[in-house]
């Protein structure tokens, strides 16, 4: 196969296979929309054989497909066949963002045309379980912005990069909003001194200076963030000798405000200065804890 890279993105209807797509376009992606999965093994072909090459190919198939999309996972096992390596992107979202975007939008989901939104989402969910299990990489966009996602593509498929084998996500977040869904490996800072029970530190985050110095420079956390940098520092290496372009990282705590983005930041410092390639997000850090409950 010529193509550097042949990506195919796919998903459930409304998780932002739309902006995925212009993202690539602008990041120098040859995309396709809605192409009839048989068409793909001849397309890739035909890019192979174009003058002057077309490297970076980035193609949308999903249920819009209809009966054509029925053949995808043969599809997908014949490029393997054939020699082409390819991979898969998946994007999902939790029903409620999912019913949210579709009365926002005012369109019909494409498995429910005339009826409830939700039993659309269902059976797109469902029809897609199979393909979701060969994705090399899944990303939840449920709490994304749009700058957010856009970041997370051009870190994931930017023209660097292959400059560095393994894209890494650093994510902090609050187990009481549950578990990032994309996660590789999740941590679980829960044990670390918790600012929430100091009254000047409550109202601030991880992000501010008090905060940062309180969780950091406990003894427990030194110990704890020598065991972790010596964790990675180990794992890193293996991942890549195994092939893995992409690690998400999720580090917990209750609320995903004081301590996970204290040690995400730290984190994402540290293998920065390894001159690996990290972004960090922390995807609770705005949500109003309004019960007062433990952070």
């Amino acid at each position: 196969m010529a193509a550097n890279r042949f990506l195919i993105v796919t998903g459930l209807s409304g998780a932002g296979k739309t902006q995925v797509i212009r993202c690539l376009e602008d990041l120098g992606f040859f995309c396709v929309d809605n192409l009839p999965p048989k068409l793909i093994p001849k397309f890739a072909e035909l890019c192979a054989q174009t003058t002057g090459r077309i490297e970076r190919i980035a193609l949308v198939v999903d249920i819009r497909g209809g009966e054509f999309f029925a053949t995808v996972l043969d599809v997908l096992e014949d490029l393997e066949k054939q020699g082409i390596r390819y991979e898969v992107l998946y994007l999902e979202a939790s029903n409620e963002t999912l019913v949210r975007r579709f009365k926002e939008s005012r369109r019909p989901h494409p498995l429910s045309p005339s009826g409830e939104v939700l039993e659309g989402i269902e059976a797109e969910r469902q029809a897609l379980l199979d393909l979701r299990g060969q994705a090399h990489k899944i990303i939840d966009t449920s709490n994304f912005s749009v700058t957010q996602l856009k970041q997370e593509i051009a870190n994931l498929y930017g023209e660097d990069s292959h400059q560095e084998r393994l894209a890494i996500t650093s994510i902090s977040f609050g187990y009481k909003y549950g578990i990032p869904l994309d996660a590789d490996l999740v941590i679980d800072v829960r044990f670390l001194p918790n600012p929430h029970y100091v009254p000047e530190l409550r109202p601030l985050t991880g992000l501010d200076e008090p905060v940062r110095k309180y969780v950091l420079e406990s003894p427990t956390t030194h110990e704890f963030l020598a065991h972790l940098e010596s964790l990675f520092n180990f794992l890193i290496p293996q991942y890549i000798r195994e092939g893995k372009t992409t690690l998400t990282l999720a580090i917990g705590c209750t609320g995903g405000r004081h301590r996970s983005v204290a040690v995400a930041d730290w984190l994402s410092t540290r293998l920065r200065e390894q001159k690996h390639r990290i972004a960090v997000r922390h995807r609770d850090l705005g949500r109003n804890d309004e019960s007062g409950a433990n952070c």
